[in-house]
């Protein structure tokens, strides 16, 4: 059976996106490069859900945490066995692991998709600017007090694409998360504005990479990465085989040909 997957396409979250303002936020994106780029690269039974939605969910199932800030959102998924619980942040997987400790939680850097941020490089002409949510910043915090530099540039509001191309000029985005990682690419300079994420060091990880890295996680797991060793192995065995096949029949066409030769 193949498995089933709950992604930012789905009805119930695209009626909640519309009933926000109808704007695609991070959580969404993220999904549509989870589904593009790494569900087709990763082999499992496990079903999926990419974005959250209390009550869409399935028993094993592999759950994609986005709300870092609020675990006790999540208390919904205690309706469900076996789930893994993938978090993009280490004290995030630890409240994780806290709440629920009959499923699993595990860390898996953010990625992004790196050749589609890199078409969006341009020349750096401008200063500084805050890049993301505008709740993040509280806009009704006077300026003074908001954790920025007063007076930067604030390029919030907008769909990915156009927040990629406000970016680019800039020589230092104020930034967490994937967005972060997107500006690096971009050849920004990262500004540390948030104090649960106090760091300028958000490594560049392309989506396929990601794959990578929850395949091992998942084999490990789900106990059968030794399966999937034998198996490379055995495939391994049978070219060596073909190839030892082919070498000999090119080295009795060569003796033929030689035949051939002496006899004329």
């Amino acid at each position: 059976m193949e498995p089933k997957v709950f992604s930012h396409e789905s009805y119930e979250y695209q009626a909640r996106a519309r009933a926000k303002g109808g704007r695609n936020n991070g959580a969404y994106w993220y999904s549509k490069e989870i589904v593009d780029n790494i569900i087709p690269r990763v082999e499992t039974d496990r079903n999926w859900a990419t974005v959250n939605v209390p009550g869409r969910c399935w028993d094993h199932t592999i759950v994609f945490i986005h709300n870092n800030l609020n675990p006790n959102w999540y208390k919904w998924l205690n309706g469900y066995k076996d789930l893994i619980l993938v978090c993009s942040l280490p004290w995030a997987r630890d409240n994780m692991e806290k709440m629920f400790p009959q499923h699993t939680s595990m860390l898996l850097p953010l990625s992004v998709d790196v050749k589609h941020v890199e078409q969006f490089k341009t020349k750096k002409t401008k200063d500084a600017a805050y890049a993301g949510r505008l709740a993040k910043l509280d806009m009704g915090v006077p300026e003074e007090r908001r954790a920025i530099p007063k007076g930067i540039d604030i390029l919030g509001g907008l769909e990915r694409d156009d927040l990629l191309k406000a970016m680019a000029p800039y020589k230092t985005i104020y930034a967490v998360g994937r967005t972060a990682i997107e500006a690096k690419i971009l050849g920004c300079k990262i500004g540390i504005y948030n104090a649960l994420c106090p760091t300028d060091e958000w490594e560049i990880l392309d989506n396929k990479e990601a794959a990578w890295i929850l395949q091992r996680k998942l084999d490990k797991i789900d106990g059968v990465a030794a399966d999937r060793e034998k198996k490379l192995k055995d495939e391994l065995a049978q070219l060596w085989e073909r190839e030892k096949e082919v070498k000999r029949a090119l080295e009795k066409l060569r003796k033929e040909e030689e035949l051939c030769q002496s006899e004329k």
